[in-house]
């Protein structure tokens, strides 16, 4: 089994701002953009000529919507998305050793299955559980630091396992070795099971899930997501193909992969350093909202 949870909370409170971009291009771009203000009220005020003004502004516009678009598809991994689903289909009975494939088919488990933290779902190969507090005004000095009026991850659960995967186009089975020691880089919905913005009052299920992992139980405003991926749900992997005999494997490429200028939709490349899993419905369910579901 691959416990993934350490990983995403140290990203999640050491992620700088801005990715993809590089900090450099940053550093160049805002003196430029301070001189180019500088220069147009400078006109605007001795010639009386607004068109240079106006200009710099809508240039400026542009440049900070190029950024807060790449930002966001990076944050959100819609680009690592975006990339996979712009490769063809593999097909394992004509792939090499040493092959990087996009694999599509039925996941089935290996010899350890897993269940979901909160929705208690079985068999499963894939299972997260991310816990929100959202964070208002306050004096905390441990909070101060972070943005307030905000959603912050405050708890996660994040597992994977090796599992069986058959090729919707040849009819063969690989393993998919998503389990310990794999860096895995899961595309799956995660469905909204509880949002106490309404009411701040917890329900009885959820002050038992808090309790059993020394969480607080107090009355907040927290919301709940979990994701997984069951067997029999269609999948497609990106990695690395291993052929030894009769065993076909699929495992994280050894390198850094990129994803290249995606220019039909402005986006700059991405690193991927890792195996990619993505369930049937992150495909469908890509730059919206997540499913509000009641709380239990």
């Amino acid at each position: 089994m691959n416990d993934l949870s350490n990983a995403v909370l140290r990203d999640h409170h050491t992620s700088t701002p801005f990715k993809p971009i590089p900090s450099l291009v940053l550093y160049i771009l805002i003196p430029i953009f301070l001189l180019g203000l500088s220069v147009s009220i400078f006109i605007l005020i001795a010639v009386h000529n607004a068109l240079f003004f106006v200009f710099f502004l809508l240039l400026s516009a542009l440049v900070l919507a190029f950024v807060l678009w790449n930002t966001r598809h990076w944050a959100t991994q819609s680009a690592v998305l975006f990339f996979v689903n712009s490769l063809p289909e593999s097909d394992l009975r004509v792939a090499q050793h040493g092959d990087l494939v996009k694999i599509t088919g039925l996941a089935s488990c290996g010899s350890l299955s897993l269940e979901s933290s909160y929705e208690k779902a079985t068999r499963c190969v894939y299972a997260s559980t991310f816990l929100y507090e959202y964070k208002g005004l306050t004096l905390h000095p441990r909070i101060a630091k972070r943005s307030c009026f905000q959603w912050h991850l405050e708890y996660c659960e994040r597992f994977s396992t090796d599992f069986y995967l058959t090729d919707r186009k040849s009819g063969l089975r690989a393993i998919v070795k998503a389990g310990s020691g794999c860096n895995l880089i899961p595309l799956v919905f995660e469905n909204k099971l509880v949002n106490t913005r309404k009411s701040r009052i917890l329900s009885p299920h959820l002050t038992r899930w808090l309790r059993e992992r020394n969480l607080s139980a107090e009355s907040r405003l927290l919301r709940l997501e979990e994701g997984y991926v069951q067997e029999g749900s269609t999948v497609t992997v990106f990695g690395m193909l291993h052929k030894n005999n009769e065993m076909t494997t699929i495992v994280q490429p050894p390198e850094v992969i990129s994803s290249g200028c995606q220019w039909r939709k402005l986006l700059l490349p991405v690193d991927i350093d890792g195996l990619i899993l993505i369930s049937q419905m992150a495909g469908q369910s890509v730059n919206q909202n997540s499913i509000q579901h009641p709380e239990r």
